[in-house]
Order: C-alpha cells, then sequence, then structure tokens
C-alpha cells in the first residue's frame, strides 16, 4: 500500500524571519566550517600517510633544508637531549605503574557488584572524557609555553613535544617505554592511593568508594595509554586490525583527526587520548581565549620555543 504523500515542510514567517538572519547564518556557517581545509592540511603539515610524496602540493623547499622530517637539524639536536638518566626513569615508572594496574584490577573484580554496573560504566565513560581533556590541557600547556632551557623540565619533558612538532614521525620510532614512560609516571600516586584502600578499607567502605575508584581506573588507563593512541595516529602501516577498528570508529584518536593538529603552528585540536573534545573546544575558543589572557598578564608569546626550534633547519 502507498504511503499517504506529506505536504511540503512550511514555517511561519517569524521563524523563517530568523532563519534568515545574518547572525543566525554567520553562527552556522562557524560551527558547520571545517577548522582546518584539506588545503592546509596538504600544505602545512608533514606528509605521513604517502611516504614517497606522491600527492604533495607543494613540493618541500631545499634552501635553507627541510621543514620537517629526521633529517631536520632542529629535531636532530632534540634527539640526542634524550638521556640514559630519563631512560631508567620511564623504566622504572612503567614497571610500577603496570604492577598497580594489574593488582587494582584483581581487586575491582572481587569487590564488583553486578546490581550496579550502570553506575560504573558512567563512570567508567566520564574517567575516559576526562583523560581526553587532561590530555589536551598537558599538551596545549607543553606545546604553547616554557622552553627547552629550563632546568629539570626542559630537556626531560618539553623537549619530546619540540622534537614532534618538526620531526612527527619519530614518535613512530620510540620503543614502548619511551613512548609512554612519562604517562605512566603520572598514574601513580592515583593507582597506589587506590589500592591502598582496598587493602585497608573495609568492605563498606570499599562499597562507598567503588564507583569513584572505577572512575580513577579507567582514568588512570586512558591517561597511561594516551601516548601509545597517539603513537597509532601517527602509524600508517602495519597497525592491528583491532587498532585501526577502533580509530574508524572514534573510540579512540583517529589518525586523520589528528592531522589537523600538525597544520603550523599547531594551536589546535590538543586533546590526544580519544579527540572527542576537540571540536567543541575548538569551536568555544576555548585554548585561544587563554593563550590570549596568559599573553596579556604575563607577556609571553604563545609557541615562541617550538617556533625557535621549527627555525632551525640547517
Amino acid at each position: 500500500m502507498a504511503l499517504p504523500k506529506l505536504p511540503p515542510l512550511s514555517c511561519s514567517p517569524k521563524v523563517n524571519q530568523v532563519l534568515e538572519c545574518p547572525l543566525v547564518d554567520a553562527v552556522t556557517t562557524n560551527l558547520l566550517a571545517p577548522v582546518k581545509t584539506e588545503r592546509q592540511i596538504w600544505e602545512n603539515s608533514m606528509l605521513e600517510d604517502d611516504p614517497n610524496a606522491n600527492c604533495e602540493v607543494v613540493p618541500e623547499p631545499r634552501e635553507g633544508g627541510p621543514r620537517w622530517g629526521p633529517q631536520h637539524k632542529g629535531a636532530q639536536e632534540l634527539a640526542n637531549l634524550y638521556s640514559q638518566g630519563k631512560r631508567i626513569q620511564e623504566c622504572i615508572c612503567v614497571g610500577i605503574c603496570l604492577t598497580l594496574m594489574a593488582v587494582n584490577f584483581v581487586f575491582i573484580l572481587f569487590h564488583i557488584q553486578i546490581e550496579r554496573l550502570s553506575a560504573i560504566l558512567m563512570a567508567a565513560f566520564f574517567g575516559i572524557l576526562t583523560a581526553d581533556f587532561c590530555s589536551g590541557l598537558v599538551h596545549w600547556a607543553a606545546d604553547t609555553w616554557g622552553s627547552v632551557e629550563l632546568p629539570i623540565i626542559g630537556k626531560n619533558f618539553l623537549r619530546p613535544f619540540r622534537e614532534h612538532h618538526i620531526d612527527p614521525t619519530s614518535i613512530t620510532r620510540h620503543d614502548f617505554i619511551e613512548t609512554n614512560g612519562d604517562n605512566f609516571m603520572v598514574t601513580i600516586p592515583f593507582l597506589g592511593k587506590m589500592l591502598w584502600d582496598f587493602w585497608v578499607l573495609s568492605e563498606d567502605d570499599v562499597q562507598k568508594k567503588f564507583t569513584w575508584n572505577c572512575y580513577v581506573f579507567l582514568l588512570a588507563i586512558f591517561v597511561a595509554m594516551t601516548n601509545q593512541i597517539h603513537k597509532w595516529s601517527h602509524t600508517y602501516f602495519g597497525l592491528p586490525g583491532w587498532v585501526v577498528f577502533l580509530q574508524e570508529h572514534h573510540i579512540i584518536l583517529p589518525r586523520r583527526h589528528h592531522r589537523i593538529h600538525h597544520v603550523a603552528p599547531h594551536e589546535t585540536y590538543f586533546c590526544i587520548t580519544t579527540g572527542w573534545l576537540n571540536w567543541p573546544m575548538e569551536k568555544l575558543h576555548f585554548w585561544s581565549a587563554f593563550e590570549c589572557l596568559i599573553e596579556a598578564v604575563t607577556g609571553c608569546k604563545p609557541r615562541a620555543d617550538d617556533l625557535k626550534w621549527a627555525e632551525k633547519r640547517k
């Protein structure tokens, strides 16, 4: 049986007037406009999925040295600052963190109550969302402010961020320890406190804090794995099928999505765990508003140190 034909949709004159308002049109255009166009991505970022540069829009300039890649002088200098002491610290942190994760997971399985599953899943979701925000906050701060010359944090923590912008594929040449050591270190106090609670609290007190601990546990796992997820977003060849599946369904940071951050001068899309918060935060001008405020108060220019290293081409 044929379905009845519906009359065409119409709006009242007042509604039509609102929809045709220039302000509404401007807001709609801004919301729907891409953060970076395809041409901006191709012209202002290093090609990673086409190693032979067959699709390059603008040829790599020869004069003055390469703009990106392992042959860039600044990238080579930064890579050489990775020290043996830093390596030892990363190995210790990875070992402690993995041990705490395993033991806490056993305690969670032992104390879980199926009737509270919906609350636990909600806590887990917000743990992942918080991890995405934290990845953006740390990434933005380390990309935008500070200098490699700063004591302690410069060579140990800011150096990888500077290297990554002028040689994005360097992260794919780092092993598991170098890739994840710092992120695993950050989670140790939280996982340690969780283990202490499971160990010393009564069953009633454990159940009172159980939903919170599930939130912290998922937050810790995704914070710890953020740089591994980030590494996968730069790996265009040989990824396991399950990783590609998670990327394609935007459960973790997709490769194409993260390319937007690597358009010079690297001022947007800082969240690198799932990337779920990147679009809304960009449309709210979240990071740029903070940059304007900090520059007005301190006089410091955002990404000044990043630009300095990028200019060391020969």
